[in-house]
């Protein structure tokens, strides 16, 4: 029998939440590029090159961050439900 330590869902679990907190940090920082560029575009006019960093920014950003958000609510709602399991 798989003890709570050794639990290989426990541990792919564990892993997900990892790489998610990873995806999901990177996303918020390319969202904070997106709007730290979208100000300095707005300072010097909306040129193009700082409008196309800003645009491909939030595109990044909300393809990471959009699954990101979803797997953390996962991970939170089944870890949440071995707690109140007793497992």
């Amino acid at each position: 029998m798989n003890t709570p330590q050794h639990d290989p869902v426990r541990a792919r679990r564990e892993r997900v939440a990892h790489f998610n907190l990873l995806a999901n940090r990177i996303g918020y920082l390319f969202m904070a590029l997106a709007i730290s560029c979208f100000v300095m575009a707005y300072a010097f006019g909306f040129k193009g090159p700082l409008v196309t960093v800003v645009i491909v920014s939030i595109i990044i950003g909300s393809i990471l961050l959009a699954p990101s958000i979803v797997i953390g609510y996962a991970v939170k709602a089944a870890e949440r439900e071995d707690r109140e399991n007793g497992i």
